[in-house]
């Protein structure tokens, strides 16, 4: 029989109803996370399993999946399927002959070859093959089969649950990738993480980078990173202020159509970027997080939490009509917006519920266009549909938000380190507002963060969806 692990009840045989050469086969497919989640639980950290440069200089294809991985899968089929609940352990046997990697779809398969009535006892040949054929494991288990018929409900609520953090990135490389490439002005990668993380998209085809910085510093931290250079494009310049000035140059020329910070402060891209006329709209130019969050349902966008600092009604309705624009970008058809404040009511005393009323209410009218605009909502209240149930709140926002809208930058800027440093999140960063999507994060930020905030200046540039240099309506 195929195993449905979808199924809400298990449901056991019993010895009596075992018969030699009745068997089950259970499929499961290998994720990045399964891997990760059994190192952490097992404390088997071996770097084969979790490192792919030492995997591969162990003459392997990449990292590999834990051969015990087959074991857990063999053990899932026999005490939750066949035999089912009731089912003992008694013994088990496994030789293995190959690995599986993520990706892969793993067949187990569990036959009954030997029942012994006085023990009560059945012996099961096991095996797990990839889903080409190869066979991964096989052995036999012996288990004492349960003797009463039982049906009980599957405990969904126990199951482990292991974040994929590269799910989004890859989500959105997959995405970015499907368009035509274009070239990036890297603005100063003059540290490790900045410079793979620019190498890393070129890699992944997403863009052709240029890099703006003074050579001799971009070669030394090439060569004590191991990074190789070859063929990469190096506008030399003599400093970061210069690398500023260079790459914006290039933005308003056409030169590039995207710019993407390296090591260098934010307000030195964004100084530069503001002195050309011929990067400037109509619209006021935003940042715009973007979160795959462990205890959310989808991608969650944060906006403004990296430059405007205390931002009046028509700067947060930019800044909306920025955050939903990308949001369309990345294929969400009617975003639910999120109109942050500390309380759910409209308050006179706190201007930040007076602010998220008007927003509301310009949304009703046409002035923000694309989205649902709800608030002013607590924290709790949005995320949560349950809280906004305890709390006598009807929206159609709580609960399944797309977008956070936060008051200020400061309370945005904590929302966003939160999410990251506590709750595990993994982020990246644009700049809306301008010609040109300027990919934007922090310079603690890795070259994951930097690649997924790459992907999103990409998708920006691409689609057409740059700043209108019409002011909202």
């Amino acid at each position: 029989m195929d195993i449905d692990l979808r199924d809400e009840w298990l449901e056991n045989s019993t010895f009596d109803e075992l018969a030699v050469g009745r068997s089950a086969t259970m499929r499961r497919a290998l994720t990045d996370a399964d891997i990760a989640g059994f190192a952490a639980i097992s404390g088997d950290l071996n770097p084969t399993h979790l490192d792919d440069r030492f995997a591969r200089e162990e003459g392997l294809a990449g990292r590999t999946a834990h051969g015990m991985w087959s074991g857990a899968l063999v053990s899932t089929v026999l005490g939750t399927v066949f035999p089912g609940p009731g089912t003992r352990y008694v013994s088990q046997r496994m030789d293995f002959h190959a690995t599986a990697r993520a990706g892969d779809v793993l067949e187990v398969r569990v036959a009954v070859c030997a029942k012994d009535a006085a023990s009560g006892r059945v012996t099961l040949d096991c095996s797990v093959r990839r889903q080409d054929g190869t066979l991964l494991m096989d052995g036999q288990a012996v288990v004492e089969a349960p003797r009463h018929k039982e049906r009980v409900r599957k405990a969904t609520g126990l199951r482990w649950h292991v974040f994929d953090a590269a799910a989004g990135v890859r989500a959105l490389i997959e995405q970015a990738a499907r368009h035509a490439g274009l070239r990036c002005a890297v603005v100063h990668p003059c540290d490790a993480e900045s410079l793979r993380g620019a190498l890393d998209a070129a890699r992944h085809g997403l863009f052709t980078p240029v890099l703006v910085a003074p050579r001799d510093r971009l070669i030394a931290t090439a060569d004590a990173a191991g990074l190789d250079l070859a063929g990469v494009e190096i506008e030399d310049v003599r400093h970061s202020h210069a690398a500023a000035e260079r790459a914006a140059a290039m933005a308003a020329d056409g030169a590039v159509q995207a710019l993407m910070k390296g090591s260098l402060h934010t307000d030195e891209v964004m100084k530069a970027v503001l002195s050309r006329p011929e990067l400037r709209t109509g619209r006021r130019i935003s940042h715009v997080f973007r979160f795959d969050a462990p205890a959310y349902h989808k991608p969650l966008l944060v906006t403004d939490a990296a430059m405007n600092i205390t931002p009046t009604l028509d700067d947060k309705a930019h800044i909306v009509q920025n955050a939903i624009d990308l949001a369309l970008v990345l294929g969400v058809d009617l975003p639910k917006v999120a109109v942050l404040a500390a309380v759910e009511g409209v308050n006179p005393k706190m201007a930040c519920t007076l602010d998220a009323a008007a927003l509301c209410k310009m949304a009703d009218r046409g002035q923000i266009r694309g989205a649902i605009v709800d608030g002013p909502l607590a924290f709790d209240n949005a995320i949560s549909a349950e809280a906004a149930r305890t709390k006598g709140i009807v929206s159609p926002v709580a609960g399944n938000p797309d977008i956070l809208v936060v008051p200020d930058l400061v309370s945005g800027n904590i929302l966003a380190k939160q999410l990251e440093y506590l709750g595990g999140a993994v982020g990246s960063g644009i700049v809306l507002g301008a010609r040109v999507p300027i990919a934007l994060t922090s310079r603690a930020d890795g070259a994951t963060a930097r690649l997924a905030s790459a992907a999103l200046a990409v998708l920006v540039a691409q689609s057409g969806a740059r700043a209108s240099i019409d002011k909202i309506a």
